[in-house]
């Protein structure tokens, strides 16, 4: 079972997620809290695997939230639950250690291979959300080749195959099985591209990558 506590401060939302889960897979929802001070005390009391978390909530919001849940507790997996009106906290989120993020009035199915994908180590950040995050972005009035990718992290070409696998959304072991390397050799290079990249995790890593045309959106 994938333990799992929903972070909304609208009562409906919160049982209509709690029942369309528990129904349809094996996640089991541990708990529910309507502020982001509640989600770090249920985190802290009932150690889930998976946080599904709002971003704009009274008392305390769900990046504030996020980050010290991803301090104190990294082993839970964070995934924020937003609207395109959102939009521009996102970055924020992912920056305080999220582990992706998806629409709120997503089809259930897909919330919930989402859920299973980031327990199993992946990372979410679907495609149409993350053409609005990155046109929000890019403020500057120059537009770059969408053909050119820059290095200047210097990322070796190996590095940088694993990084366009982890924009896909691949497990590490999907990447060692694409890449004919050990699941050892794949950790590695992970673990060498957030040093070089200076992130926490997987949706920081992509996310700072297509941003700065280190890899193509696509």
């Amino acid at each position: 079972m994938i333990k799992t506590i929903i972070v909304e401060d609208q009562e409906l939302i919160r049982k209509s997620l709690k029942i369309v889960l528990e129904s349809m897979s094996e996640i089991r929802i541990i708990g529910m809290a309507s502020n982001g001070e509640e989600a770090i005390q249920l985190c802290e009391r009932e150690k889930p695997d998976i946080v599904l978390m709002d971003i704009q909530m009274p008392v305390m919001d769900g990046v504030k939230a996020t980050e010290i849940i991803k301090t104190q507790m990294p082993e839970t997996k964070v995934i924020i639950l937003t609207t395109f009106q959102d939009i521009t906290y996102v970055m924020n989120a992912l920056n305080a250690g999220a582990e992706g993020y998806i629409l709120k009035a997503v089809d259930p199915q897909f919330l919930v291979d989402g859920i299973k994908m980031v327990y199993h180590g992946g990372s979410l950040i679907p495609q149409e959300l993350a053409k609005e995050v990155f046109q929000s972005i890019h403020s500057s009035p120059v537009e770059q080749d969408s053909t050119v990718s820059s290095n200047p992290y210097e990322l070796s070409q190996q590095e940088l195959k694993v990084l366009k696998y982890l924009a896909q959304g691949l497990s590490n072991k999907a990447i060692s099985e694409r890449m004919f390397l050990s699941l050892g050799t794949v950790k590695n290079y992970i673990s060498n591209i957030y040093s070089k990249l200076n992130v926490k995790n997987r949706s920081a890593a992509i996310t700072k990558a297509i941003e700065e045309s280190i890899i193509k959106e696509k």
